[in-house]
């Protein structure tokens, strides 16, 4: 009887040693334009069924704030109307998300990260008050999945031609004045949470959201000037942080758009032993997420002018 005993132990142990070798963890990120105005008149039910469709651990949502009313351009009165992000713990809970963090907000375009994970803000970033301004808002967020603490940050950078507060639109566009406010937006953002880590290389950091701006690696693609200032913000990433671009290194010379418009301008990076977890990675542009223009409101799409991005890791 002893000898049955402990080999049902073993065999327990064994099972719950395998267990913990393979733990799968999906991330799924998403620009919802202005809080999922495609749905929000379906109370969400089509964007519901699409996340439990997708089954992920981490979600990221970017513009994660409702803004108009349904199907009009007409702009919603604050939180009296707006559903998001208000209640974003209750829409999260829909999909099986029972942790939720307004990760980064300064205007109407947050962005909001739920999980099945516990969650902790470290801090949202808005700029230093002076001459530094994070139009959107970022943020830093702790995942504690397990005994691992992965470094989350949102953002959405300025997505203008021109520089924000700009006198003259017209030169600064131009001048690409707006190229050059993201690449200060983007230089903050990163001194103020992974260049503040001198083992940054060495730690789980994920970096995401709507950069606005175009990568120097996807050049064979676009045919521009390899010195355009388009290139600024990720080249500042590249050249100064250990992230790596995860799309980039999954479909190496197959270009992958993110937007309706046809350019990558969201993106996942992750240092390098985060990486290593990396199993498959996609950007979603069919079914629910395939996009497409509203006819009356051309600046909308249904249901987003973005595409979702997912990321599958197994620790």
């Amino acid at each position: 009887m002893k000898k049955i005993l402990y080999l049902i132990a073993s065999a327990a142990l064994l099972l719950t040693a395998c267990g913990k070798e393979k733990q799968e963890v999906r991330l799924l990120y998403w620009n919802i334009q202005n809080g999922m105005w495609h749905d929000q008149d379906n109370n969400y039910d089509n964007f519901v069924q699409f996340v439990k469709e997708q089954d992920p651990d981490i979600c990221v949502w970017c513009e994660a704030e409702s803004r108009y009313r349904s199907y009009t351009a007409t702009k919603m009165a604050g939180c009296e109307e707006a559903y998001l992000p208000y209640n974003w713990d209750l829409l999260a809970r829909r999909y099986g998300h029972n942790y939720m963090v307004l990760a980064g907000k300064r205007d109407t375009f947050p962005q909001v990260v739920t999980s099945k994970y516990p969650l902790k803000t470290v801090k949202r970033i808005n700029g230093n008050g002076d001459d530094i301004i994070v139009v959107h808002g970022a943020g830093q967020v702790e995942v504690e999945i397990g005994d691992k603490t992965l470094n989350l940050v949102t953002l959405h950078t300025w997505p203008q031609k021109y520089a924000y507060l700009a006198e003259d639109q017209e030169a600064s566009k131009a001048e690409q004045g707006g190229d050059v406010f993201r690449s200060v937006e983007m230089k903050y953002i990163c001194e103020e949470t992974i260049l503040q880590d001198k083992d940054a290389a060495k730690n789980n950091w994920i970096m995401l959201g709507d950069f606005n701006a175009i990568s120097s690696i996807d050049n064979f693609h676009y045919g521009i000037a390899e010195d355009d200032k388009q290139f600024l913000v990720h080249n500042y990433v590249r050249n100064n942080t250990p992230y790596i671009d995860v799309i980039e290194k999954f479909y190496p010379g197959d270009f992958q758009p993110s937007t309706q418009s046809g350019r990558r301008i969201d993106m996942v990076y992750m240092t390098e032993p985060l990486f290593k977890t990396v199993k498959a990675a996609r950007i979603i542009r069919d079914g629910y997420a395939e996009s497409h223009r509203d006819t009356t409101f051309r600046n909308f799409c249904h249901p987003s002018d973005h595409y979702p991005v997912v990321v599958d890791m197994e620790f």
